[in-house]
């Protein structure tokens, strides 16, 4: 995810990104201003159709659709933004309650158990990074090509569901230490709270990754932007001639922007720029556990 200062106005106005709709739009923006222009000259020069023909009405067709387009995009941008704030929040609450478990192990886990320590020390960070990897759709052991893991690396397959394998692991774990008697049954239901929500996290974004926007509808969104813009200058020419084909143009960026911007925020556990800091939060949460275990 990309960080700046929306005070920056300069910045954020003049400064074209890899991942601005400008660049990704540019030869789409091109073909539509030289058909606007082909329309143009067929209806000025070549037709020469008067200011009396029924073709002049066709705006009033886009007068009528324009509050149509602009609800439909609104929903569209809207849908895609709880998906995104969706992944954020439970990322945010993947790194409370691995803090929540750090500190309560802290406090229960004796001083002289550096065994178990080290081991929910490596553990718990393991889970964050199985998960982005998991949701990046990534076969990976990371983390487990260090010395300290070689206990935790044998019962790993990544083939399988790896986020489910390191919370079975955490579970293990606390089970045999309530089974040594090193902590007590109240002990146990309180980090039970914790373990649990590890996998709710995961099944909650996995809920977010696998269910997209439906096809008919992301279709018809841009099929509709397609048929608006490709009608525009048939109309427009008689009022504002060949300045229609920058203004068709303009606003072929603007409703194609915002589908681009939509589809790229839907699905929030990318590597584009605007995707969740997957990464840096798993780092956070590594980072975290290590002071306080």
């Amino acid at each position: 995810m990309k960080g700046y200062n929306p005070k920056e106005w300069f910045k954020v106005i003049f400064l074209i990104q890899k991942s601005d709709t400008l660049i990704k739009l540019g030869p789409f923006m091109l073909i539509i201003f030289i058909y606007s222009l082909g329309i143009a000259w067929l209806e000025m020069d070549y037709l020469k159709i008067g200011e009396n023909s029924w073709v002049q009405n066709i705006p009033i067709m886009h007068s009528l659709l324009s509050f149509v387009i602009s609800l439909l995009l609104v929903f569209r941008t809207n849908t895609a933004y709880d998906r995104w704030w969706e992944g954020r929040k439970l990322w945010g609450q993947l790194v409370n309650t691995s803090r929540n478990l750090a500190l309560k192990l802290a406090g229960i886990l004796d001083n002289s158990d550096e065994e178990s320590r080290k081991f929910f020390r490596r553990t718990i960070p393991i889970y964050a990074f199985a998960l982005k990897e998991h949701l990046q759709s990534k076969v990976t052991l990371y983390m487990l090509d260090d010395k300290e893991d070689e206990e935790i690396k044998p019962e790993i397959d990544p083939e399988k569901h790896v986020p489910n394998q390191v919370a079975k692991l955490l579970f293990a774990k606390v089970n045999d230490l309530y089974k040594a008697r090193q902590i007590t049954g109240d002990q146990l239901i309180v980090l039970n709270q914790e373990l649990m929500s590890f996998t709710d996290i995961c099944g909650a974004c996995e809920r977010i990754k696998n269910t997209p926007i439906p096809y008919s509808y992301s279709s018809f969104i841009k099929k509709f932007i397609l048929a608006y813009i490709a009608t525009l200058p048939l109309g427009y020419v008689f009022s504002l001639g060949y300045y229609a084909a920058p203004i068709v143009t303009f606003i072929f960026y603007v409703l194609a922007s915002l589908e681009l911007i939509a589809e790229e925020i839907e699905e929030p556990f990318g590597t584009d720029e605007n995707d969740l800091p997957m990464g840096k939060l798993s780092e956070n949460i590594q980072k975290h556990v290590e002071e306080l275990i």
